[in-house]
C-alpha cells in the first residue's frame, strides 16, 4: 500500500535569545546612570517588550535559564457554563508558557525534606 502524504506546514516560530534581550537593554540603558535597581528593572521592562512583539507566537529562550513562549489557544465552540449548563463559545486566545531550563529543572526534581 502506498502512503498518502499531505502537507501539513507547521508555522515557524521566531526565536528570540539572549542576545535580543541584551541589545533591548542596552539600547535603554545608553546614557545613564547604572545603579542596581535599573539594571533589574530594564531587564524585565525589555524581557515584557520582546514577548509583547508576539505576532501571533514567539519564543524567547534564555539559555541555562528556561524558554518563555506565547502560544495560540484553539477556539472551543462547545464550552459549558458549569453553573447555568448552557454551551457558550470560548474564543482563541494567546497564552504565555515558561519551560525552565536543565539547571532549574533538574533542581525542582530534587526531593527536598
Amino acid at each position: 500500500m502506498a502512503k498518502i502524504q499531505t502537507s501539513v506546514k507547521k508555522q515557524r516560530i521566531r526565536t528570540l535569545t539572549r542576545k535580543d534581550v541584551e541589545k533591548s537593554m542596552e539600547k535603554k540603558l545608553a546614557d545613564k546612570k547604572i545603579t542596581k535597581k535599573l539594571i533589574v528593572d530594564t531587564f524585565f521592562e525589555s524581557l515584557r517588550e520582546l514577548i509583547m512583539t508576539a505576532d501571533p507566537i514567539l519564543r524567547v529562550e534564555i539559555r541555562d535559564f528556561g524558554v518563555f513562549e506565547v502560544k495560540k489557544t484553539k477556539p472551543k465552540p462547545k464550552a459549558r457554563n458549569l453553573k447555568t449548563g448552557e454551551f457558550v463559545y470560548v474564543p482563541g486566545r494567546r497564552k504565555m508558557h515558561f519551560k525552565p531550563g536543565k539547571i532549574l529543572k533538574n533542581f525542582l526534581k530534587e526531593i527536598t525534606d
